[in-house]
């Protein structure tokens, strides 16, 4: 409460900018990308893939990016020794988590209301690749806030390498519409295999032979390791000073 707070207050429309703004870009990311949709004949509806893939982007973006200012916002609770880097950061990523799930239903509901779509026709894999996808975040996010509180250069490169990665993420494409050998090195991006996870939940037609969800976790632990051993590093270094 105190993180919605902080960003949106209570002026103009206040806690509902935080439903307006996912809202409003993936409607018009999907507006744009729906047009230009041409795999009908798999069975996939334009709508859904185009809300699955950039409600499920925004969210990445959105925790990546908040581990920057995460520290400079927060800063002063770090004076309560029961509460650490890691809970600021564990905080905002539930917050985009929530409301981005919040967001997706939304639409698709809308979407599923106008004959446009369906909600997630096998939920457990959709929402195993959102966790997954939510944990991979969370694990970059921490090692963002350490890198921007060593370095101002961190924060000036972490925002056109997360939109460099737009493309290569699997938001807006699948795996075995890539051809040899793209998809071979596609397959080491471990975003991918999340995305492909999520769309498998989504549609009941596409079962894909890619995913690798051991070698997600691994990557996810192994960053989440790296990001939480940074974190004591830098909790030291502000005692220090």
């Amino acid at each position: 409460m105190r993180e919605i707070h902080t960003r949106f207050g209570r002026d103009n429309v206040g806690y509902i900018w935080i439903i307006l703004e996912p809202i409003i870009l993936a409607l018009a990311v999907t507006l744009l990308r729906a047009g230009s949709f041409h795999h009908s004949d798999y069975g996939m509806d334009a709508v859904p893939f185009c809300i699955t893939g950039y409600s499920s982007f925004i969210m990445f973006r959105s925790v990546v990016l908040r581990g920057e200012g995460a520290l400079d916002s927060n800063r002063s609770l770090l004076y309560h020794r029961v509460v650490t880097i890691a809970d600021m950061l564990i905080a905002r990523a539930l917050l985009e988590g929530v409301v981005t799930m919040f967001v997706f239903f939304l639409l698709l509901g809308g979407a599923s209301l106008l004959d446009l779509g369906t909600l997630p026709q096998r939920p457990l894999l959709f929402f195993e690749g959102v966790a997954l996808l939510l944990w991979f975040s969370f694990a970059i996010s921490l090692l963002v806030c350490a890198g921007c509180e060593v370095s101002s250069t961190v924060s000036r490169l972490i925002h056109p390498a997360v939109y460099i990665l737009m493309p290569l993420s699997g938001a807006f494409y699948l795996l075995s519409w890539v051809p040899e050998p793209y998809r071979t090195w596609m397959t080491w991006v471990p975003i991918v295999h999340m995305f492909e996870l999520i769309r498998e939940g989504q549609f009941q037609c596409y079962d894909s032979p890619y995913i690798d969800v051991r070698y997600a976790v691994g990557w996810c632990m192994a960053l989440t390791l790296i990001g939480f051993s940074f974190l004591t590093a830098i909790r030291r270094r502000l005692h220090m000073e």
